[in-house]
């Protein structure tokens, strides 16, 4: 079953809870309240192989699945959710050129992804196209052995610090239909670097949480790369592609909000046992045992939501309807968990002396990320009809 863990999952979640406990959960808040890049945790995770967690063992990697890699970020997330957005990109890059690259796409990328020593963004969303992806603008266009690639996009998280990204841009924009005409791109870039030929990385963006973790535009300017950075080297698959790499991400996002919600639920109930109203700890009033029992309830939903999305992946099976269930119910339940959560501490949950109100400005980014839930619930429904019609 889905919920089984194997000996190794286990051992796997224990070194990375332990890694959480004695390293991330000291310094979180106060690297988040600085918006602090967490340089130091990084290469801990280098170290512990994280940057290579699905990634082959032919080529570096540790070769787990992504059931394992969703308990992973479950229990970064739990330390701080910033340390998933670290991974998640370079993940679902590493995902995109291990499915759909070049066997020498393969062979130049993956072994340096494994190590870390290069670190991948992922870029889809424009000014003006976030859920409406077909209404990209961005133009690759082909010369010579080159593409010249001209455009602006958003929210490139890790779009400073990495050395590549994966790219999605439109070959062909008088296809029909449109999808038909976008092609997926694997870019190298200078890391650290805000202004270099064809390319301007701007500062990053001001977020309410989600911090420590850059977030930029990207704009091309002719911008040039080799034919050879064309994805499986075929144009027209991209949107294909990238929303494979999507319904990865939102097993991702369902992992982050598991990770939240047990967060603001631990601190929680270990408040409410410590703090004492009418002569006795608040955990004993039937108002607040209510509340834990929801929170907890619904948490245990989510996990149980996103590891099946996570197994009908590993299992090959079509899963875009399991993982946006999983999407959807997990980062509600980290928005309302983390509210909650919020009130049980009362005018103390308000104080940055206090995690919960880091977890409170963390949660609702999951909600907006790799769809909207409002799309979300769109494309739930569409799927459910296509099942029940056939």
């Amino acid at each position: 079953m889905a919920t089984e863990e194997t000996a190794e999952q286990r051992e796997i979640v224990a070194t990375i809870r332990e890694f959480v406990e004695r390293d991330v959960v000291p310094v979180a808040s106060e690297l988040e309240h600085a918006d602090e890049y967490p340089a130091e945790l990084v290469e801990t995770m280098k170290e512990l192989g994280l940057f290579g967690v699905t990634i082959p063992e032919d080529y570096g990697g540790l070769g787990l699945d992504l059931s394992t890699y969703a308990r992973i970020q479950v229990e970064l997330s739990r330390g701080w959710m910033s340390l998933s957005g670290v991974l998640n990109t370079h993940f679902i890059s590493a995902w995109m050129i291990r499915e759909h690259g070049t066997e020498e796409q393969r062979a130049r990328y993956l072994p340096r992804m494994a190590t870390g020593e290069l670190h991948f963004a992922y870029s889809m969303t424009e000014p003006h196209a976030g859920s409406d992806v077909q209404a990209i603008r961005t133009r690759a266009v082909r010369d010579g052995d080159e593409y010249v690639i001209t455009g602006q996009k958003t929210w490139a998280t890790n779009g400073l610090r990495s050395s590549g990204v994966m790219l999605l841009a439109k070959t062909d924009p008088e296809a029909d239909p449109r999808h038909r005409g976008m092609t997926a791109f694997v870019l190298e870039k200078a890391p650290n670097v805000h202004e270099q030929p064809g390319l301007t990385v701007s500062r990053p963006l001001r977020k309410l949480g989600y911090k420590g973790v850059e977030s930029t535009e990207l704009v091309f300017d002719a911008f040039r790369t080799p034919a050879a950075a064309v994805l499986g080297g075929e144009e027209g698959l991209g949107f294909k592609q990238f929303m494979g790499g999507i319904e990865l991400g939102r097993v991702n996002i369902a992992a982050r909000a598991v990770g939240i919600a047990q967060a603001a639920f631990e601190a929680a109930i270990r408040y409410a046992q410590e703090r004492e109203a009418f002569g006795k700890p608040i955990a004993r009033h039937q108002a607040i045992q209510l509340k834990l029992a929801q929170m907890a309830t619904k948490i245990e939903a989510s996990r149980l939501l996103m590891l099946e999305a996570a197994r009908r992946k590993d299992a090959g099976e079509r899963a875009d309807l399991e993982a946006g269930m999983a999407k959807l119910f997990a980062t509600e339940t980290a928005e309302e968990v983390a509210l909650e959560a919020m009130r049980i501490h009362g005018g103390y949950g308000y104080s940055q002396e206090y995690v919960v109100e880091r977890l409170y400005r963390d949660a609702p980014v999951l909600i907006l990320g790799e769809g909207s839930n409002e799309i979300q619930q769109l494309l739930i429904a569409r799927r459910l009809l296509e099942r029940y019609e056939a």
